[in-house]
């Protein structure tokens, strides 16, 4: 199984390596490249419809200001696609990429995370994956208790 990220721009690559590190960090395939939907949208639409053929199970998308990269894909494409808008430099607080993004059209899905949420992005990918694998599906249990006890470590050395 294999993980594609995407996104708009090399500026994106900053937000996008957090998607990048968490993949890696669960040992999963990445194919990672720049696919913009407004400057080259042939590589766009091949990208898009022949994602699948290629063992991708699952794309991040990453895009600033007008972000119609993730919602191109999902357009396009069969896969599961996560969209991470990017507060960028021609970005109205962000706003105009979360709501790009967020409000897809019935029918043409794209999950949505956090303005910047590219470590999340990563980690709904390792879920999708581990919903079909039992071995990714315990490396994220042990992430997820680790994260609970961490929380718990912080709690009791402020009890102290």
């Amino acid at each position: 199984m294999k993980v594609a990220v995407i996104m708009g721009s090399i500026s994106d690559m900053p937000i996008m390596q957090e998607a990048i590190d968490i993949l890696k960090a669960f040992e999963i395939e990445i194919e990672v490249d720049i696919v913009s939907a407004h400057r080259t949208p042939e590589k766009l639409f091949d990208f898009s419809k022949n994602a699948h053929t290629r063992g991708i199970s699952v794309v991040i998308a990453g895009a600033g200001g007008a972000a119609h990269l993730p919602g191109m894909v999902a357009s396009m494409s069969p896969l599961p696609v996560i969209g991470v808008p990017i507060k960028s430099s021609n970005s109205i607080d962000g706003w105009d990429s979360v709501l790009s993004i967020l409000q897809m059209p019935g029918g043409v899905p794209v999950a949505t995370v956090a303005l910047n949420g590219a470590k999340n992005a990563g980690i709904l990918a390792v879920q999708i994956l581990g919903s079909h694998d039992r071995t990714i599906l315990e490396k994220i249990i042990k992430y997820k208790t680790g994260l609970k006890e961490a929380v718990i470590i912080a709690s009791e050395s402020l009890q102290k």
